[in-house]
């Protein structure tokens, strides 16, 4: 870390959020010197809530700027940083949960953005339909609940929750019992609540990406001073170890700037050159 680097950050920075995130990244924020500032009566909600009541716009990214932007107009500040998840089936496993954090810091007044990624493998992720109370426990069980809250809906009617971040059991079989007796096919539908207050281990993620985004405020661009230098893409093409010819695997990271042209080519961090031919086009096509 270039520590030089604190005067060149601001002293404030609004934290598009009403979910109380400023828990996971309000500490980490201050040692590089930024307080983070909640807006009054901000609703993310509006950009897209996991529960559907409210389908999100574009991708997210797109719902991330978005909150983002509102933010730092309903405060007048220049400087700010937003959070935005994404959960659904693991890319590779079956029958797997996984999820995808961003945050993205913006500085309007120096034009400059820094993106940051955090991929969990084995997030708090779950859903279930149940027909009686029994079955809804038996979900509960799996989820950490309370800890984690849990979300219950009609199962003909996802979009219309009868209840969301329950965590009391007397709560959850309220929901529960008017799910079943609203719902077409008598069926509640539970899911975890993905709201990050609402789950520990969401909120834990967001805690670990908040250290990377600051590890990275810290490191300025070697052509410019501006702050956010790191990873900006990977680029696939691998040498195949049979043929040489490029395998779909990432080659190398590149390295730069948020602000300029300045970049670095960098080798794979896991020090492999080739790549096995099942990752060949040719060699496996």
């Amino acid at each position: 870390m270039d520590h030089s680097i604190y005067n060149l950050l601001p002293k404030k920075a609004v934290l598009a959020t009403m979910h109380g995130k400023e828990q996971a990244l309000g500490e980490t924020f201050a040692s590089i010197g930024v307080t983070l500032c909640v807006p009054e009566a901000f609703d993310s909600d509006r950009f897209g809530a996991f529960s559907g009541e409210i389908e999100r716009p574009g991708s997210m990214q797109d719902a991330a700027r978005a909150k983002l932007t509102a933010a730092m107009a309903t405060t007048g500040m220049s400087v700010g940083l937003v959070s935005e998840g994404a959960y659904g089936a693991h890319p590779v496993i079956p029958f797997a949960a996984a999820g995808t954090e961003l945050l993205i810091w913006r500085d309007a007044e120096n034009n400059y953005e820094v993106v940051e990624h955090w991929f969990d493998a084995n997030p708090a992720y779950d859903h279930a339909q149940a027909e009686n109370l029994q079955e809804a426990r038996q979900f509960l069980d799996r989820i950490s609940f309370p800890d984690t809250a849990v979300i219950v809906a009609p199962a003909s009617n996802r979009e219309a929750p009868c209840g969301k971040g329950l965590r009391r059991m007397r709560d959850v079989e309220h929901a529960v019992k008017t799910a079943i007796d609203t719902c077409a096919h008598s069926m509640c539908f539970l899911q975890t609540d993905m709201r990050a207050h609402m789950n520990p281990r969401r909120m834990e993620t967001i805690r670990q990406l908040g250290k990377k985004m600051a590890d990275r405020l810290v490191c300025r661009c070697h052509a410019c001073g501006t702050p956010g230098w790191g990873l900006l893409r990977k680029e696939t093409g691998l040498p195949c170890e049979w043929c040489g010819g490029p395998s779909l695997l990432v080659s190398h990271e590149v390295h730069g700037c948020v602000a300029c042209d300045a970049i670095n080519m960098e080798p794979r961090s896991d020090g492999h050159t080739y790549a096995d031919p099942a990752h060949c086009p040719m060699c496996n096509p």
